[in-house]
């Protein structure tokens, strides 16, 4: 696998985990889990247990939920943008460990993904719920199949040119 592509894998999952910091990361550990991403012997092993993957399921599936009530705090706020940095780091290392790929490339790829991924969907949510006049909760739904779809798009160049 060439590194361009590897890099624009991470890129999506860092993107995906700044509109949703949890959903991504569960997906990279159910894969691990059933096998096709393989995480071996390293320290992020337990990602890749069903005990691993099924607390980060619950995660976000939590915050699935949360995101949607008017009190949850801005995506661009320190804390949980911190939160999204930090996911997508474990994100972008366990795909760099189950692919053979460099994990310095990729937690910083991860990581710059997930900053320009809270950004740009803080500014859809907000414009598109000024400009169209419905409640919120409706795109927010919309991005929980977005972040979705971009993982399982990142899945699918790295496990289709492996």
């Amino acid at each position: 696998m060439s590194l361009g592509l590897f890099l624009t894998a991470i890129f999506i999952v860092g993107f995906a985990t700044g509109l949703r910091t949890f959903t991504p990361l569960a997906v990279i550990c159910w894969v691990a889990v059933w096998g096709w991403l393989p995480l071996g012997s390293s320290r992020l092993h337990f990602l890749g247990t069903t005990t691993g993957a099924t607390i980060v399921s619950i995660l976000a599936l939590v915050e699935l939920i949360l995101d949607k009530l008017p009190m949850t705090p801005s995506r661009t706020s320190t804390g949980p943008l911190g939160a999204r940095i930090l996911i997508a780091l474990f994100a972008g290392a366990a795909l760099a460990i189950g692919m053979g790929q460099s994990w310095i490339a990729a937690i910083i790829c991860g990581a710059l993904a997930s900053i320009v991924g809270a950004f740009a969907g803080f500014r859809y949510r907000t414009s598109i719920t000024k400009k169209i006049g419905l409640p919120a909760w409706i795109f927010a739904v919309a991005e929980d199949f977005v972040t979705v779809g971009l993982t399982l798009v990142a899945f699918r160049l790295l496990l289709g040119s492996a």
